[in-house]
């Protein structure tokens, strides 16, 4: 529907407008509802507001000056759930909700054009945008506790779980919180074709199980219903009876008509803050001047359709209301309209004249902020004595004999939940089982169910939940029981965590360390969904810390440095955790111990403190550098003596660090011996040997490379992996090959 038709109907509608007796604009706008006059009178106006940037985006795209026009023509009754919010509960918004967002700006104190000027540098891309920078048009603000969404379907529900969740969690353990009210509730809203994807049932199942067994999940649902999503169309009465769930409180209204909206709202928001439990409030909008701009509805929807829904325009139905209340006059009205019009539209065009992005250094600037200072600073940091002594029970890691990986890890995050009160370890079977792999064995005992505890199986909820402690100002380290299962749930990293800093400019950060427990060469256990070498999902994404060690000593200092570095600079780090060294102990003959380390005490932690993106050498050989990671440590370290008692002079690099790769590192031990070979366990397609054998070339780097992987497979039960997977006589093969 063009925007013309929409303006001429408004234009009319109002001109007939019938006026009422007049009513004192302090009591209700009408018979039965709480909204008074006066918040009818200004919510109007952020709703015309809302309008008209529907309208001013359409014009700046018409003039190459806009790049975005999804709008929220037909939505503006959400201007009703921001009034009947705090404006500092936290919001994560539907593409949908400017006049939301232009009503908590008023909330906060803010003049009206402050708003309208926010949502029009987001259009025309300007780089003084206050969330994005003109990274991308997002409704988000860091002083309006409006956390920026991506346009991945409903990929942000079971982030506001975790939101809703960790607000809980601060009031009932005294944990930090970026939230102001103790009783602060989250709102997340979105449209009625969301409801049907993974990520939205994600959402509902977590809050409905947490409520179901008794945790406070504080968190209101918004469905904005205009039943059609693009271009399918929503079956009637399928959102409720999707919405109705155990535990969640479900209310309905029409959000087309303001009042109805805004009671609605208000018993919806006094339930979640009252209960301190989930509700749902089902809008039921219209959908106006189509999906966006370039969408044709003519193609799908009849005349008749696109009439019935130009029929229901919130914003004509809120005039009638003020009109029908004598607060207002039709002429009035339209008045303020062309007003309006003519403002924001001259806003607009002195938008299309703010500087934008010049460079990709200023596009990349918010990606992935780090100070390795910093990092090198608190990753040393213990906490004090007597506190480590009463987590260990008096029997402290460094006293133990040496240990293995799984070990290692115990004792580190022991001694990280020491250390940082925020930190919370949690995933599936990590409480009292403490893992598959035992490798959380014991930390729920010392300390607590509130520090430490189990998920339900469901890897997008146990990430969401991460997300939303992270930008709620705690330090998740949410396990993830199998590479494999990662990715279920991917786009909670790619498209959630990775981003927020970037379409924030920093001004949000989801702090967080998830552990993976991954590869393969599983002893006695096998099959591809517990032996998983693909990491290529993982290693495109942009500001992401993957962090992958393969001795305990390198396990303990890399984990303290992720953790140092998402709690100072909300990296956003995967611990990839090589299952078949967990519990290795030797490395060349059974009973060498050569795969054990022992625990550094803290006063050797900044000594031992391992930066990001830095390798580590074996070895000092002239001959061949060997380039590995993961499992292909081991190997490689094997092979490397073989080699050398032939008569070859071989060192092994180790990368520990997957992203970012250790570029200056990898091209020094290229170049000390002027062959490389790289032993990848990882697939020969998408394998990170591909991305060392570019960076090596990029550098200039002119000797010889060759490389070894896994075969590109996934991996089968049993003895058959052997078939498909690096083996340590490959590595020779390859090497003595290589070496002529």
């Amino acid at each position: 529907m063009a925007r013309d038709t929409v303006e001429t109907h408004f234009t009319q509608a109002v001109a007939t407008l019938k006026a009422g007796p007049a009513r004192d604009p302090g009591l209700p706008i009408h018979e039965g509802t709480s909204l008074t006059g006066e918040q009818c009178m200004r919510l109007f106006q952020r709703q015309l507001d809302s309008r008209l940037l529907d309208i001013a985006a359409r014009w700046l795209r018409e003039r190459d000056e806009g790049y975005y026009t999804i709008g929220s023509a037909g939505h503006e009754g959400n201007a009703a759930v921001a009034a009947a919010l705090r404006p500092s509960d936290p919001a994560l918004l539907h593409y949908r909700s400017g006049a939301f967002y232009l009503t908590r700006s008023e909330q906060a104190g803010r003049v009206p054009e402050q708003g309208i000027r926010d949502v029009l540098m987001g259009l025309t891309a300007a780089a003084e945008e206050p969330i994005a920078g003109g990274r991308h048009k997002v409704f988000g603000h860091p002083d309006l506790a409006v956390i920026p969404q991506t346009s991945t379907i409903a990929s942000h529900l079971p982030r506001a779980v975790g939101v809703a969740f960790a607000i809980e969690r601060a009031r009932s353990l005294g944990a930090r919180s970026n939230w102001e009210e103790e009783d602060a509730i989250a709102v997340c809203s979105f449209g009625d074709a969301s409801i049907n994807h993974a990520s939205a049932l994600s959402g509902f199942n977590t809050a409905s199980y947490a409520t179901f067994q008794g945790q406070a999940l504080p968190l209101l649902f918004v469905c904005e219903d205009n039943g059609i999503g693009i271009s399918v169309r929503t079956p009637k009465g399928w959102v409720e009876a999707a919405a109705r769930r155990p535990g969640i409180e479900y209310f309905a209204a029409d959000g087309c008509d303001l009042a109805d909206a805004y009671d609605a709202a208000v018993r919806a928001v006094q339930h979640v803050r009252e209960h301190r439990s989930p509700a749902f409030l089902h809008l039921s909008t219209v959908r106006l001047m189509g999906h966006a701009g370039s969408d044709v509805e003519s193609a799908y929807r009849t005349q008749r359709e696109i009439r019935a829904g130009v029929e229901r325009d919130p914003l004509v139905r809120t005039a009638a209301l003020l009109v029908e209340a004598g607060l207002d006059t039709p002429e009035e009205l339209l008045k303020r309209y062309e007003t309006a019009r003519e403002h924001i539209l001259r806003i607009a065009l002195e938008t299309t004249r703010s500087p934008r992005l010049g460079s990709a250094t200023e596009v990349m600037e918010p990606i992935a902020p780090r100070s390795p200072e910093l990092i090198a600073r608190i990753s040393p940091m213990a906490a004090p004595a007597s506190v480590r002594e009463k987590a260990f029970a008096g029997a402290l890691p460094e006293d133990e004999r040496p240990q293995t990986l799984s070990q290692a890890i115990n004792r580190t995050l022991a001694d990280a939940l020491a250390g940082y009160p925020e930190m919370a370890v949690f995933g599936e079977d990590v409480a009292k089982k403490g893992g598959v792999y035992g490798v959380t064995r014991g930390l729920q005992k010392r300390f607590g169910p509130g520090r430490v505890f189990d998920t339900l199986l469901d890897e997008q909820a146990i990430l969401g939940l991460a997300l939303g402690a992270g930008v709620s100002g705690q330090l998740p380290v949410p396990e993830i029981q199998y590479l494999a299962y990662l990715h279920n749930a991917l786009d909670q990293i790619r498209g959630e965590a990775a981003t927020l800093s970037f379409f924030s400019r920093g001004s949000y950060v989801n702090p967080m360390v998830v552990r993976v427990a991954g590869y393969a060469y599983q002893k006695g256990f096998g099959g591809h969904f517990h032996n998983d070498n693909a990491v290529a999902a993982l290693r495109d994404i942009p500001g992401l810390v993957i962090a992958s060690p393969s001795r305990p000593d390198d396990a303990s200092a890399m984990l303290r440095t992720c953790l140092a570095a998402a709690s100072t600079s909300g990296s956003v780090c995967v611990f990839l955790e090589p299952i078949a060294l967990y519990h290795t102990r030797d490395l060349f003959d059974e009973g060498d111990g050569g795969w054990l380390a022992p625990y550094a005490p803290p006063s050797r932690w900044a000594e031992t403190h391992v930066p990001i993106g830095r390798a580590r050498s074996y070895g000092d050989g002239r001959d061949l550098t060997i380039v590995t990671f993961g499992n292909g440590l081991r190997m490689s370290l094997r092979a490397a003596v073989r080699l050398t008692q032939e008569g070859y002079g071989c060192r092994v690099l180790d990368l520990r660090w997957l992203a970012p790769l250790p570029l200056d590192d990898l091209l020094r031990a290229a170049e000390l011996t002027g062959n490389v070979l790289i032993a990848d366990e990882t697939r020969h397609s998408g394998g990170v040997s591909e991305g060392i054998v570019t960076e090596l070339v990029d550098a200039g780097f002119t000797g010889s490379i060759a490389r070894v992987t896994s075969a590109d497979s996934f991996i089968p039960l049993g003895g058959a992996a052997d078939h498909v997977l690096l083996s340590e006589s490959e590595i020779e093969q390859a090497a003595r090959k290589l070496l002529g």
